[in-house]
């Protein structure tokens, strides 16, 4: 019996796309010179997050920008390459990881900055690095079921404050190489937004079909990356091989209703790691040139990096290809869903 839960679409697909990248660029030599003296004193090298994780560098917003504001931006790059009408979106999710407050939603700030309808339902749906590609599922569930005409997806993260903090923290005279590398995956993030329009197949024949996909729970490991605004803490070793071993089950049982091990045209992974990207691509037997790279220049941007990811190769890809949305979060969930272009 398969571990995984299926879903497939019948009348969805994505209109649109659209990043927005933060301006200012930090460098991971830069990291490596606030860290200079901890690292001489625990014996440590510097270049691990370009050497090891293959970022080179990352982005910060502006510090008057909030996490809703650069949602918004994208959100509005998003309706404008889409080409319609802001008030016959229906509904409005927001992904975002990154928070100011608990309440009210990032939703309720880029609805209005939006001046989305009063009738467009608006929420948010936080799933870790895993949500946007769960708000496309949910999204297409409500076009498929003619509850909506449109549906927005936003997504706005930031790293600034979280690494601004981390490294406080790590210039510590008492900090310790144990400290460092508990805190190593809050300096591999970065700073970015993604937005995307989702219409009925039958409103608009150019929209890329939503076709389905698989989705799996490990969650006996919820407690290997958590991260709060001020820091992430993860056992990246064990992070590591629960998120490889999760991935080739839901792989593997996929194999029942979706023929993904034929080989697909364009592989859209979550943005973690040059480790993490090698030994997925390993484990399942993917062929890596067709897998787009955007943490070397971009970091680890959370949910959003799937959809910038796609925004980037979108004008690449040629119609009729076949595109596998590869998406994991910390808890640990996995979904697995493919678009026709």
């Amino acid at each position: 019996m398969s571990g995984n839960s299926v879903f497939r679409h019948q009348h969805s697909g994505v209109l649109s796309i659209a990043a927005v990248e933060a301006p200012h660029v930090v460098t991971s030599e830069w990291i490596d010179e606030q860290l200079a003296e901890t690292y001489q004193r625990n014996g440590l090298r510097s270049g691990l997050l370009a050497g090891l994780a293959g970022i080179e560098e990352r982005r910060w917003w502006n510090t008057d920008i909030s996490f809703a504001d650069a949602a918004a931006m994208a959100g509005k790059a998003a309706i404008e390459r889409a080409g319609i009408d802001s008030s016959e979106i229906g509904v409005l999710i927001s992904t975002s990881v990154c928070k100011e407050h608990l309440e009210p939603s990032i939703a309720c700030s880029v609805h209005h900055q939006l001046g989305l309808s009063s009738a467009c339902l608006n929420f948010d749906i936080g799933n870790a690095c895993l949500g946007f590609v769960n708000a496309m599922h949910v999204a297409g569930t409500m076009l498929d079921a003619g509850t909506v005409k449109y549906a927005l997806i936003v997504d706005g993260e930031g790293s600034r404050y979280t690494q601004e903090a981390t490294l406080n923290r790590l210039r510590s005279p008492d900090s310790t190489a144990g400290d460092v590398f508990a805190e190593f995956a809050s300096l591999t993030l970065g700073s970015g937004a993604a937005a995307m329009v989702m219409a009925r197949s039958d409103r608009h024949k150019e929209v890329h079909k939503f076709v389905g996909g698989v989705t799996r729970a490990a969650t006996q490991h919820n407690s290997l990356c958590v991260g709060s605004l001020d820091r992430m803490t993860t056992d990246t070793h064990g992070l590591l091989v629960a998120g490889l071993d999760l991935a080739a089950d839901a792989w593997a049982d996929a194999a029942d209703d979706f023929n993904w091990s034929q080989g697909l045209d364009w592989y859209i992974v979550h943005q973690v790691s040059k480790v993490h990207t090698t030994m997925l691509c390993d484990r399942l037997g993917i062929n890596s040139t067709k897998v787009p790279l955007t943490f070397p220049q971009y970091g680890n941007v959370g949910p959003a990096a799937i959809p910038i990811t796609l925004a980037k190769v979108q004008d690449d890809i040629q119609p009729g290809q076949r595109v596998l949305c590869m998406g994991i979060g910390s808890g640990l969930n996995t979904s697995l869903t493919e678009i026709l272009w």
